[in-house]
């Protein structure tokens, strides 16, 4: 199976999806290992680092984006985001920290329907390139 997506930040990588049912802001809401400690987030406890993670839109903070940089470059981020709602404060710590240390995690945004359409447990591939972007997984068998 195959879902088309808009490239926010391009990049290759799979990972075992963990979708939030909340948003989350980096800047408060993960520590340095990429676990959430928001206290009031649903999945409060839950750890990103390595995993394709699904979520409708962050939750703000302008400080989330040098966050999620820095969660980059220690190998604690998410090896992919995959949004319902455009959030340029997600996409500018994918590029700083492409930026600053070369490091490409991909950041893409797909339309409300597909984004139902995406399975909870199956590794996602998410291949983005600057202009064409596609979320994919294995069909059931």
């Amino acid at each position: 199976m195959t879902i088309e997506a808009r490239t926010l930040h391009p990049g290759t990588a799979v990972g075992t999806p963990i979708r939030l049912t909340a948003p989350l802001s980096f800047w408060g809401g993960t520590d340095e290992l990429g676990r959430i400690v928001d206290a009031h987030h649903p999945q409060c406890g839950e750890v990103l680092a390595g995993r394709v993670l699904v979520m409708e839109s962050g939750r703000g903070s302008s400080s989330a984006s040098s966050v999620l940089a820095e969660q980059i470059r220690a190998g604690a981020a998410p090896a992919a985001i995959i949004l319902a709602r455009p959030d340029s404060i997600i996409a500018l710590g994918a590029l700083v920290a492409h930026e600053l240390y070369g490091l490409s995690t991909p950041v893409v945004v797909v339309e409300q329907a597909a984004y139902g359409e995406l399975p909870a447990d199956q590794p996602l591939q998410v291949s983005a390139s600057p202009d064409h972007a596609t979320i994919s997984w294995p069909p059931h068998q």
